[in-house]
Order: C-alpha cells, then structure tokens, then sequence
C-alpha cells in the first residue's frame, strides 16, 4: 500500500459519507496515517466536519448530488458510516471503478436494510437469530405477532440506528402506536418494519471484527475482546471490555461473527451484536464500520476501533490486543438547543483513570448523544463505576 502526501497531486483521498463522533474518530485515525480526507453529512458543521481536510453537506439520498461530489473530489476509498445513502449510486461508481466502496457494496446495502442483513443470516447463513417478521402495514404486523411472535416483543424500522423508531410492547393495545413510531422514525421511511420475538439471554456484546490483510497480504479476520453493553429504548448508554464469557460461547460468536462478515467481504471493521445465554448465542444485528459500543477501546485497546478500521481498509496490519480493562457512558444534551456548553469537565477529569470526549455536535437534543466518558481499571466493575461517576460530573447548559 502507498500513501501520498494530503493536498498534493499524489494524495490517497477518503471520503466518509455520515461525519457524525464515530466518522470523527476514523478521520483523526486516517490523518494519523498521511491520508486526505473529505467529510460529507446532512448538516453544517457535523463532528467529522471540524477535523476533516475539506467538508460537504449534501442529501446523500440523492443520486445527482453526490455523483457530482464524488466527480469533484476523485476519492480513491468511499466509507459510509450511516445508512441514509443511495446504495445503487455507490454500485455505479464501484462498478465503474472510480472508488472502492469499504467494505463492499454489498455490505452497505445489506446492512443498512434489517430485512436484508437478517435474511442473510438466518435464511442464507443458517445463523441462529432471534423469531421475526417483517410487516408492510399495522395488519401485517399484528398478524405476525399473533401468528407465533408474540409478546413481549419488539418492533423496529428496517433502516434506523441508535434506537430511532425502536419500541417494545406487551399487549395489543400497544401495536398501532408501535407501528406509526417505527414507520415514521427510520433514516428512510420505507414502510417495512420488522417485528422481533423477545429472547431470553443473560447478556448482549459487541463482537468487533475485523478483515484485514496479514503479513503474507492475504485477508484474516480478527476478533477484538468481547464488548458488554447497556442499552435503554435501543440506544447504547454504557460499555465495558472485556466482557466475561464461557469459552465455547466465545468460540461460537466467533464463528457466527465470521460467517456474517466473511459474506459480506471487504476490509474493515464491523461491529456484530450477538445475545448470549450460557454457551448459546444469537445473531442480532452488524455494522460494517465502528460501533458506538466500541467507544470504549479509545481506553482499553493499543489501538481504537477507531484506528483499526483506517488501517484495516487502507490494508495496513492490525494488532487487537487488549491494555487493560475500561468502560464508557454516555453524556446526553439534556437540552434541546443550539447553543449547548458543559460544566464540571475538570470534576470528570479529576475521576482516577478516566476521559471524557465532547464531540461538538452544533445541536443538542434532550437525549441525543453529545460525548462519552471513558475509564480505565483494575476490573471491568472499577473501570464502569470510574466511567459513570465523570459522566455524572459533566453538566449540560443551555446558554
């Protein structure tokens, strides 16, 4: 792999389609590297915007628009990292060979549809899921679930991240209301949502996973310690690593994790959520790019998810080993406006082995997602305990 020189004739040019804390991570990570990179998202001044060498806000969605861009800036990679895009126009210009799609264009268009992502692991792959179907209108849905579903469950749209448009219901008088938020509330309003039998497990990970080429410039795949997490309505709140797990049911989200990302192909990091009861393991979702669970390695890992999936696609080798225990919690707005400030950064700063990151997003939203504590200690309960103490420290303002 060569590497030119940013802003010179002979500079290796990435494009990150969605700049939001995870994209600003893996374009800090990519400059790391010698790379140029060209941030692209649906708002002004979005977190990948601030540290990015050049910057975009266009409708991704539409096709017009963003061939234009790409034409612009002749980027050599393209990495979405959200999944409101034009899928068929990022098949166009792969196939034209203008830019590699990271990971592939199969795996963008698969994983940001949940129809497509769980028909491929459950219905081609063979992989262990949770029950589901998907529902083009209330009465389908309600069909479903009284067809074997059942309660509780849960219902979500087929394109959505961070928990939009997520609910979990117990009874019928649940459904409609269910239905409206889930068909409303994607990136994309398709007017699909799957419906997901409740599964009782003892705990959830994140699996990070990463294809990369080895000394011998053949592709490997690479597995990150187990990442435990918390999540309310959908939404991640907190994370650990390593999260404590039996040997074979370590080895068996081993072996589903490769499977999922072995057919969907390419370089990179994905983050592959699985469910777990003692040695059994279910398949639940993938992304092909850093996983906002996985914010915790900027503290536990010698290298963060962050640094992982640059070098993976740039096919640079990877090393995954573990520093020392951590955790991560979340810091919300807490108001809506755009005019947001923190306080009681210094208290956080002054928790023994803890970090916190504000990622500058220009809007606040009561429960959106403004920056991250992270901690490190002697055990994962140290490390959590430390992380949600300065997250609890940092005070949102509205001026």
């Amino acid at each position: 792999m060569r590497i030119g020189t940013p802003l010179s004739p002979n500079a290796t040019r990435v494009m990150l389609l969605g700049s939001g804390e995870l994209g600003k991570e893996v374009i800090i990570a990519l400059q790391r590297l010698g790379v140029e990179v060209i941030a692209v998202d649906r708002y002004e001044n979005a977190p990948g915007h601030q540290v990015a060498h050049r910057a975009h806000v266009i409708d991704m969605t539409d096709d017009h628009v963003l061939r234009q861009l790409i034409a612009l800036e002749q980027p050599h990679l393209i990495v979405p990292e959200i999944e409101a895009l034009n899928t068929a126009t990022l098949a166009n210009i792969e196939k034209s060979g203008i830019a590699t799609v990271i990971p592939t264009v199969k795996a963008v268009q698969l994983t940001m549809n949940r129809e497509g992502i769980r028909r491929l692991a459950a219905e081609e792959l063979n992989l262990p899921t949770s029950p589901y179907a998907f529902a083009r209108s209330e009465a389908e849905l309600q069909a479903a679930i009284d067809g074997g579903i059942g309660y509780p469950c849960f219902i979500k749209p087929t394109m959505s991240s961070s928990g939009k448009g997520q609910s979990r219901i117990t009874q019928a008088s649940e459904v409609s209301t269910a239905w409206s938020y889930a068909a409303s509330a994607g990136r994309v309003n398709q007017g699909v949502v799957i419906v997901e039998g409740q599964i009782d497990f003892d705990y959830e990970i994140t699996l990070l996973t990463i294809r990369a080429k080895d000394a011998q410039g053949e592709i490997s795949t690479y597995f990150c310690d187990p990442i435990g997490h918390k999540q309310e309505k959908g939404d991640y709140v907190e994370s650990w690593q390593p999260q404590a797990m039996a040997s074979k049911a370590l080895e068996e989200s081993k072996r589903i994790a490769k499977a999922v990302t072995d057919s969907l192909g390419g370089l990179g990091l994905f983050g592959v959520e699985l469910f777990v009861k003692g040695d059994q393991v279910w398949f639940s979702e993938v992304s092909p790019r850093p996983h906002d669970t996985g914010m915790v390695t900027m503290a536990t890992q010698r290298f963060s998810e962050f640094d992982l999936h640059a070098r993976a696609i740039l096919g640079l080798p990877v090393d995954v080993s573990l520093r020392e225990a951590g955790a991560s919690a979340v810091i919300y707005g807490g108001h809506n406006t755009k005019r947001l400030a923190f306080e009681g950064v210094e208290k956080a700063l002054a928790v023994t082995n803890a970090d916190v990151r504000l990622f500058g997003k220009p809007e606040s939203f009561t429960k959106r997602r403004m920056g991250v504590a992270l901690a490190t200690g002697k055990d994962v309960d140290e490390a959590r305990a430390s992380a949600k103490l300065a997250a609890s420290l940092v005070t949102p303002v509205d001026l």
